[in-house]
């Protein structure tokens, strides 16, 4: 029987996990393997802790949901707390060990966080960003306005297989631009499972962002540094 490998995701809203997941789901389907993508958002209007499960195997997939998660990578510190569930002894952990900050909206650098990212709201460090809308009925949402809490506590991580602690949040802030942290993610989910070749995984990423890098090459060109940059970290860290 082939093997089911069986990833989960968690973050806060707007960090884009739900995409890697999609497009995880999209590239493994492009690739003749079966894939299962279950999102599941926190019950919070906005800012709650959102878990995606994806599964991808050569053959039949049992069960569309699962208890363990051979892959599991929380990257928020309330993502840790809520996923410890997931985990068990083979489990693969891998966490981000930066401060985990408000992420920055810009449409000129374009992460996969343009898809499902809420943009800020009006605070007392930023007073003139736009009241958010309902993309459905245009009317105005309401903000939240908590602040980015303190990075991962190591006593927070569950007992599993091996843990794994990559620097994603800080790299995208210092070295790319932070709305490609989540394409820093997907490079390390890519490189735990080896489930995907790299080429699928870039060819999604163009279908998904073509628009956008016909605009601007350079979009394409950071988008898939992050990529490779997330994959590297894992391999090192391996």
């Amino acid at each position: 029987m082939a093997k089911v490998v069986k990833v989960a995701i968690a973050g806060e809203g707007g960090q884009g996990v739900q995409s890697i997941a999609e497009i995880l789901a999209e590239a493994a389907n492009e690739e003749g393997k079966n894939a299962l993508y279950i999102p599941n958002f926190g019950v919070e209007q906005r800012g709650g802790v959102s878990i995606a499960f994806v599964q991808i195997s050569d053959g039949e997939i049992g069960f569309p949901k699962f208890q363990k998660a051979d892959i599991l990578i929380p990257v928020s510190p309330r993502a840790v707390q809520r996923t410890t569930m997931y985990a068990g002894k083979d489990t693969v952990y891998i966490y981000d060990n930066s401060l985990i900050q408000e992420g920055e909206v810009n449409d000129n650098i374009v992460g996969l966080q343009y898809f499902d990212v809420t943009p800020p709201c009006p605070t007392a460090d930023h007073p003139n960003n736009d009241q958010p809308q309902d993309m459905i009925t245009g009317e105005p949402k309401t903000c939240s306005f908590t602040k980015p809490g303190p990075g991962v506590d190591p006593g927070d991580i569950p007992e599993v297989k091996k843990v794994l602690a990559i620097p994603a949040n800080d790299i995208a802030k210092n070295e790319l631009h932070p709305r490609v942290f989540n394409i820093i993610i997907l490079g390390a989910v890519i490189a735990a499972t080896e489930v995907l070749p790299m080429d699928a995984i870039k060819k999604a990423l163009e279908t998904k962002l073509g628009d956008k890098f016909k605009k601007n090459p350079a979009l394409r060109d950071m988008n898939f540094k992050a990529l490779e940059r997330g994959y590297q970290l894992i391999k090192s860290a391996m």
